[in-house]
Parts: C-alpha cells; sequence; structure tokens
C-alpha cells in the first residue's frame, strides 16, 4: 500500500512531512499480511542482520544480535517533554519539548536515506475495542515491523477503523543511519551512538518521537513509549486506568472464574505468574496478558481490562521449564530471539534455561563460547536482557476471553515486590485509600553487588510504574485515589500486597513460589468472593488465619506462622523509610490521604 491509498487527510499529511524530512528511498504502508511478515524477516536475514533457526526444532523462528551499545531501555536517555517540568515530576527526565523538537528535527533530517519508510498502522487492544487506541508508527527497520506485527495488531484493519478522521498517536522512530550510495550494514546492528539516541514523549500533544535504538521498547513504540507513558496520561485525562500489569484468570474446582492483575517490579516473577501453572487440584490459571492491563469502567460499574498487546516480549535469561512451562512451550514456533545464544545445531540456549550449554556456542556477541562452571567471572553466552517475541495466541495458557473487546471484569490488585523480610506473604488492604498506599511504596531489596549500594537497601518502583508513568507520580497517586472516590466501593476490585520471596536466618527461601502461588491466588480468590471467616485484621491490614493457606511440601507450620506474622519491629522501619526518604521526593503533590495512611499505620503499630 502506498501514502496515496491512506484515507485519513491528516494522517497522509503527517506522513508526507515525515517523507520530506527524512528522505527515505521508498516508503511503504504496512498492510500487516503473513506475506509482509515473512518479507521483512528475509530482508533481515539477507542483509545478514538475522540468523534463521532450525526449522525442525524451531519452525519460523529467528535469532537477531543487537550492537552492545543498543541492549536495553536507556533510561537516561528517555523524556517526558511535558510544557511544564513540574507535569513531568521528579521521576522523569524532562527536557522543554520547543528545544527538544528543534534538536531532533535536526537528527531526523535525512537519517532514512538509503533505507525504506515503513508507516505500520497498529491498534494496542482488539481492534474496534472501545478500550483500545490507535498509533501509526514511521520507522526504518525491518526488524521494527516484523516485532511490532506480532506485538501488535497490523494494518489495513486498523486504517479501517481509523477511518478518515479518527484519533491516533503519532510515532516516529529511526535507527538514526543512514546510508550513502551504495552502502549497505553488511550484518552490523544499525543504532546511533547514546549520546545521539532519544525516546521522547509529548503529553500534551499524544506524539512519540525515538532516535538512535534499534532495540525493545525503544523501537517498539506501541509497548512502554504508547501503552504506558502515552496512555497513562490518556487514562489521566479520561478517567481510566493504563497499567504496567499482568492479567490471569483464575478458575476454583466448582467452576466459578475471577479476573486478577497484578503490578510487580522487574525480577519478581510477572509473567511467571501470568502464566501460572497451579499445583491446587482442580484450579485452573489462564493467561490474558502479561505485562500492560487497560481498565475502563463497564455499564454495571466493574472494572474492565483488556491487554492491550498481542505478544510477550520476555526476558530470556531464567526462563526455563520450571519457572515458566507455558513460555517455553509459547516461544517453540514464530518467535523473534534477540541478544541469545546459538548452538551448533540452530537452537537457542541461555544462563538458567535449565540444562548446561550444548557444547560449543556463538554467544550474544558473536564469538564463540564454550561453558567453564567453575569459571565464577565467565561473561554469560546470552544477553542479561536478551529477549523473546512471541505471539500470544501461541501461549497453552492463553483464556478464551484475551481479546474480548469489552475486555474482563477485574476483582482484585495484587502489588509486590522481592523483599527478604518484613513484607507477609500476603495481605490485604482495608480500604481502597491503604491499597493505594500499598501500590505507593512497592519496592524490592537490593544488594550493595547489584547497585553498589548499602546492602538492604529499598528501591522503591511505586505501582512498579517507575520507569513508566508519562506525568508526575504525585498526582499519579491521586488519579488512583479519584478513581476509588468516584465509584462504587462495593464494585471496586480488592487490593492485596504479595511477597513470594521472604527468607530465613540462614538466607533461605521459605516460601517455594513458581506454582505454588496458586495457593495464595486461591485465598485471594475467596476473599474476593465475600468469605470472612478465613482472615485476621491486624495492624497493617487482613492476614490469612494459619490454617487459610494450604502448605506445600516443606513449608512447616512454623514456616507459615513466619510467612503470615506482622513483624512490628520491621514496620515501624519501613514506615521511616517511606516518610522520610521516599514521600519526600513526590514534594506538595503527594495527596494528603497517603500520609493519613502513613500516620494511621504508625499509630496502630504502636498501639
Amino acid at each position: 500500500m502506498n501514502i496515496q491509498n491512506l484515507k485519513h487527510s491528516g494522517l497522509k499529511k503527517w506522513v508526507e512531512e515525515a517523507v520530506s524530512l527524512m528522505t527515505p528511498d521508498a516508503v511503504e504502508v504496512c498492510d500487516g499480511s503473513q506475506e509482509e511478515y515473512n518479507r521483512m524477516i528475509k530482508i533481515t536475514i539477507d542483509t545478514g542482520l538475522a540468523t534463521p533457526l532450525n526449522p525442525w526444532l524451531l519452525p519460523g523462528c529467528v535469532l537477531f544480535r543487537s550492537d552492545p551499545s543498543d541492549v536495553a531501555r536507556v533510561e537516561a536517555r528517555t523524556y517526558i517533554a511535558s510544557k511544564s517540568q513540574d507535569d513531568a515530576g521528579p521521576t522523569n527526565n524532562w527536557i522543554d519539548p520547543d528545544e527538544l523538537k528543534k534538536t531532533m528535527t535536526e537528527l531526523y533530517r535525512g537519517c532514512m536515506k538509503g533505507r525504506t519508510m515503513y508507516v505500520i498502522p497498529f491498534s494496542m487492544g482488539p481492534v474496534g475495542s472501545d478500550i483500545a487506541k490507535i498509533g501509526v508508527e514511521i520507522t526504518d527497520s525491518p526488524y521494527v515491523v516484523a516485532n511490532m506485527h506480532i506485538m501488535a495488531r497490523v494494518g489495513v484493519k486498523v486504517l479501517d477503523v481509523l477511518g478518515a478522521d479518527g484519533f491516533y498517536v503519532p510515532c516516529f522512530h529511526s535507527v538514526g543511519k543512514p546510508l550513502a550510495a551504495g552502502e549497505q550494514d553488511n550484518g552490523a546492528w544499525p543504532c546511533a551512538p547514546l549520546d545521539k539516541k532519544y525516546i521522547s514523549h509529548f503529553p500534551e500533544t499524544r506524539e512519540i518521537w525515538s532516535y538512535g535504538s534499534g532495540y525493545g521498547g525503544n523501537a517498539l513504540l506501541g509497548k512502554k513509549c504508547l501503552a504506558l507513558r502515552i496512555a497513562s496520561v490518556l487514562a489521566r485525562d479520561e478517567g481510566w486506568l493504563a497499567e504496567h500489569m499482568l492479567i490471569l484468570k483464575i478458575t476454583n474446582p466448582k467452576g466459578d472464574v475471577k479476573y486478577i492483575t497484578g503490578a510487580f517490579p522487574s525480577a519478581c516473577g510477572k509473567t511467571n505468574l501470568a502464566m501460572l501453572v497451579p499445583t491446587l487440584p482442580g484450579w485452573k490459571v489462564e493467561t490474558v496478558g502479561d505485562d500492560i492491563a487497560w481498565m475502563k469502567f463497564g455499564k454495571d460499574g466493574r472494572l474492565y481490562a483488556i491487554n492491550p498487546e498481542a505478544g510477550f516480549f520476555g526476558v530470556a535469561p531464567g526462563t526455563n521449564m520450571q519457572s515458566n512451562k507455558n513460555a517455553m512451550e509459547t516461544i517453540r514456533r514464530n518467535t523473534i530471539f534477540t541478544n541469545v545464544a546459538l548452538t551448533e545445531d540452530s537452537t537457542v540456549w541461555w544462563e538458567m534455561i535449565g540444562y548446561d550449554a550444548p557444547g560449543k556456542l556463538i554467544d550474544w556477541t558473536g564469538k564463540e563460547w564454550i561453558q567453564d562452571k567453575g569459571n565464577k567471572e565467565q561473561k554469560p553466552a546470552a544477553h542479561p536482557n536478551s529477549r523473546f517475541t512471541g505471539p500470544a495466541k501461541q501461549c497453552p495458557a492463553i483464556a478464551p476471553e484475551w481479546e474480548d473487546p469489552k475486555g474482563v471484569p477485574i476483582s482484585a490488585f495484587l502489588f509486590g515486590g522481592r523483599r527478604p523480610k518484613t513484607i507477609p506473604l500476603v495481605n490485604e488492604a482495608k480500604s481502597w485509600s491503604h491499597g493505594v498506599f500499598m501500590g505507593s511504596i512497592v519496592g524490592s531489596e537490593v544488594t550493595a553487588a547489584a547497585l553498589d549500594v548499602k546492602a538492604g537497601t529499598i528501591r522503591r518502583d511505586p505501582f512498579a510504574m517507575l520507569p513508566f508513568c508519562g506525568y508526575h507520580m504525585g498526582d499519579y497517586f491521586k488519579h488512583w485515589l479519584s478513581i476509588g472516590a468516584k465509584n462504587d466501593p462495593d464494585k471496586l476490585p480488592k487490593i492485596f500486597f504479595v511477597n513470594w520471596f521472604r527468607k530465613n536466618e540462614a538466607g533461605k527461601f521459605i516460601w517455594p513460589g513458581y506454582g505454588e502461588n496458586s495457593r495464595v491466588l486461591a485465598w485471594i480468590f475467596d476473599r474476593c468472593n465475600g468469605v470472612t471467616d478465613n482472615a485476621v485484621e491486624t495492624a497493617i491490614g487482613f492476614l490469612p488465619k494459619a490454617d487459610a493457606i494450604s502448605r506445600p511440601d516443606g513449608v512447616s507450620e512454623a514456616d507459615m506462622r513466619e510467612l503470615l506474622k506482622v513483624d512490628i519491629e520491621g514496620w515501624k522501619k519501613e514506615i521511616a523509610d517511606v516518610r522520610e526518604r521516599h514521600y519526600p521526593k513526590f514534594g506538595a503533590k503527594l495527596p494528603k490521604e497517603l500520609y493519613d495512611e502513613l500516620d494511621a499505620i504508625e499509630k496502630r503499630l504502636n498501639a
């Protein structure tokens, strides 16, 4: 399809202006077809950027290796360019939007010389859903086109819904490496130096401008850029929620169904929980989404959620048949792997995949690699942030409702972090405002080795949204509180805090996690079903009674008491840390209601 076929006059004009600025050699409007996807993959193979994998063992799969400078989100080069710096808040990088657009316009000038410009119309959420939003990404990367085919709904059907005057989020992207006449990439990943990389968001004009990176959320602009940073602003202005949350469907042995969302910082088992295989007999968990939830209120007053994505962009290292069997089954075909290791039989390997490296590998940098288990200094074969991009429809546990345009009704929110002490296994909020307080203090304990900080320091990540909120987080907390104030409290989801990562004095995990987390989900399910005799009210919320959660093998009665106790002294330290180090960051915009919750918990702990 070419530009002249575009029916939306505003979109057509925007694309024509981009062509004039970026001067590509050719322009294509993506139609979303399988043929188009196959052609993008062939282009990347033919230019040496992609390696086809074993068609018998991993049919339809390819491997990419990015440049070592282009392997992750670049938070230091990610900007929220609101008109007022105060609107961006203390947790975002800010540049004046006029100044930033001037800088980036010069970078974009001629940036696609020697390349093809691809125009990608995409829907975040089922096409035509009242909760979905449309974006259009302009890019010069066939890698991005192929990944967007998996991660969003792309093509003609999106343009049909957009019509002649519909709303869309315009997204510029370029790898930032124009080609001279006759020049080719010759297998080298195209990107710009770090100081030329920009991932920029303009909240008032609902625009995304990305330059210089071809990797992940820096380049797949439907993901974090639109689905969280811009969508969080749209949600604030329109009265809904755009959250960094999984969505799961849980069915009890009687056939009753509930839908639960959950927000967790990185490395806290979010994707594993979304695809959990229960150990409890008769219980079933199915996946609606593993990373992002958009939620709006239905006519019945309940909150309905969609997964705005169509695929999984998951971290490979640590994914294995024990931690996430359903993810492993999902990525056996039609999957794009980036920065994992290549085996001699053209399959893939990564650290903690569940078995030793099968002989000589090619590591993520393209060098030969032989596993030396005695060498603790050996560099990993797969980059720690190596990824797989797999279609959600291939997941064995995908819920039948995952593409329901009206969404699924949410009964509970879960918040959690990696906390070896203080925070109990599960804790139900006393009220909506108490739950918002719990979400606002989410954090994980980090080691000195990891971040060069004092051991035991809590890295706070409120609502797991710290890198993804498109505006001041004080206003974000206020938005959550207003959602509770404006809607029927009996129809709002209940809010819970979970912690799978408690350790004993010997430093070993007390709770086995993974599929055993279904035991905690079962208690949450019952609480949402109105069961009241399975909990006790404490200073920090409602905790399960001693026998309310069935114990997995290896977990003693003493362990359960430890997992479910209120650590008075630990919580006093927690409250002090929030009061002295965390809440002051948000200044005058921190809602008074949260300080009131802080005071109330402190008073109850001292009672």
